[in-house]
């Protein structure tokens, strides 16, 4: 049987690109492994039984527990109703597409885009397995299949490799091997690990699976994780994070995955990139960008501003200025009591204490030097947030998602124009998740985007900005080559140039 694949030779995406003049560079197109061929690499990686254990544990098969219970064990355990039917598969042209590279690459352009960055699905999820052996086999069975099988299609696309960061170490080995050996020069980390917490493990595995915290590599983590940001640095990789919250307490319904979907990315992604911010990890490496993919970036701009925000109000000499009760004036206050309290204070003047209630002493500091939670960080002056934050951060925007005019809000985000414009952006780009149920029409991408600018959502230099300037600016702040032999060579040697 043929089938015809007659295709319109100009999408209006083509055509909106070759009107807007620069490259477009997708930051998050989704495809989907061929299982046989994944399962003869993970076999040459771990053998046929490991295999034959992946089968029966696929990952993110705890996530689909929730099918193989009862309703009254989903209840009794809160299991989290997952999302179903994430592939698009009205149009069959647009499902073979996200499987198989050569037919991606050939389609590429119909959705306007020049060069996309790959997060292979299984890739995606392989670094959160929990059991060692198995997690390390599956990200280096994974790695090599897409090393190998994208490699002919370099001038366009890159797929990520998927980097388990359960330790430091075990993160070194695979980015070395993922850089070196495969050649692979976009990577993807786990936004957090699940830890048990200690005191509960005596209660049994059962409890101790569910009694977990949430460690994101920076603020109080389990390990010190510089080396494997140095390794970072040193082999000019990006850090990015897909990752999900749901299953987390608030994306926790048994009866909705809607409920459970909306912002779980964000939700992730949000307590990473606290972590790194209030970890010091962007002070101590300045060099180093991170990226989050699929949350939008209306999460960064806020929390561009709740940062700042809590700087002006909660840094250590505002709190020694303003909230400390060593300068509270005793005589004063009693005076106040004393005229307006009336019959509620009548004879009890001598238990007004320092007015601030009953719990306050319980709260205070054990020395003052826990005042400055912005220590770690470096931070000394709002400008310090301001530079730390959109130096180094950058947020994955779907084309049609229309909050990214809050990341593109000059006037509105902190310090606003008053210090040359285009640095007040919140550093959001193009991450279409093309190859999910969300983009039914994958050569609609460039299309979606470009109807922000004409409904005057962002501005036109604002669209540039999203679907050119910021990923050209984030790949290549470590590794000047990354777009070398690619169809965006000559734009990012342009961009470099005009950097200069």
């Amino acid at each position: 049987m043929t089938i015809a694949l007659d295709r319109p030779q100009k999408t209006r995406s083509a055509q909106i690109r070759e009107k807007l003049g620069y490259p477009i560079i997708d930051t998050d197109v989704h495809t989907q492994e061929f299982e046989p061929a994944v399962l003869d690499y993970l076999e040459q990686v771990g053998g046929t039984e490991l295999v034959e254990r992946f089968k029966e544990n696929l990952p993110g098969s705890s996530r689909f527990k929730w099918y193989k219970q009862s309703w009254e064990e989903r209840f009794a355990y809160r299991t989290n109703r997952p999302n179903w039917w994430g592939r698009p598969t009205k149009n069959t042209l647009n499902l073979a597409t996200i499987s198989l590279p050569k037919l991606l690459h050939e389609r590429l352009q119909e959705a306007g885009t020049d060069f996309a960055v790959v997060y292979p699905n299984l890739a995606t999820m392989a670094p959160n397995i929990g059991n060692e052996e198995m997690r390390r086999a599956v990200c280096r069975a994974v790695n090599t299949y897409h090393a190998d099988i994208f490699r002919p299609y370099s001038d366009r696309l890159t797929p990520i490799a998927a980097i388990p960061l359960h330790t430091p170490e075990e993160g070194i080995e695979e980015l070395e091997y993922a850089v070196n050996v495969l050649g692979l020069k976009a990577i993807q980390i786990p936004g957090y690990v699940r830890r048990p917490i200690p005191a509960f493990e005596k209660y049994g595995k059962e409890v101790a699976n569910e009694v977990v915290w949430i460690d994101n590599f920076g603020l109080d983590s389990e390990y010190d994780y510089d080396p494997f940001w140095a390794k970072c640095v040193e082999l000019k990789v990006v850090p990015t994070t897909h990752a999900s919250s749901q299953g987390w307490t608030t994306q926790r319904s048994v009866t909705n995955a809607q409920y459970n979907h909306i912002n779980h990315f964000a939700f992730a992604a949000e307590a990473l990139c606290k972590s790194l911010f209030f970890g010091g990890v962007t002070r101590r490496f300045p060099q180093l960008k991170f990226a989050f993919l699929e949350g939008g970036s209306a999460w960064g701009a806020s929390l561009y501003a709740d940062i700042i925000w809590h700087w002006e109000t909660r840094n250590k000499q505002h709190l020694l200025s303003n909230n400390n009760p060593a300068i509270i004036d005793k005589e004063a206050l009693v005076e106040l009591y004393t005229r307006y309290g009336g019959e509620l204070v009548d004879g009890r003047l001598d238990k007004i204490g320092d007015g601030l209630g009953f719990h306050h002493q319980l709260l205070a500091p054990e020395n003052p030097g826990e005042l400055d939670e912005f220590e770690l960080a470096g931070i000394e002056k709002a400008e310090d947030v301001r530079d730390r934050f959109l130096n180094h951060f950058y947020f994955g925007t779907e084309s049609d998602d229309t909050r990214v005019s809050q990341a593109f809000n000059r006037a509105a985000n902190p310090f606003g124009d008053a210090c040359g414009g285009q640095s007040q952006r919140v550093k959001a780009f193009l991450g279409s998740d093309s190859g999910h149920w969300d983009v039914p029409d994958i050569t609609a991408v460039t299309a979606n985007a470009y109807s922000m600018a004409e409904r005057e959502i962002i501005t036109e230099e604002d669209l540039r900005y999203f679907l050119s300037i910021h990923p050209l600016e984030l790949y290549t702040s470590l590794n000047q080559d990354f777009f070398k032999g690619t169809g965006v060579e000559k734009a990012a040697n342009e961009y470099l140039a005009a950097k200069k």
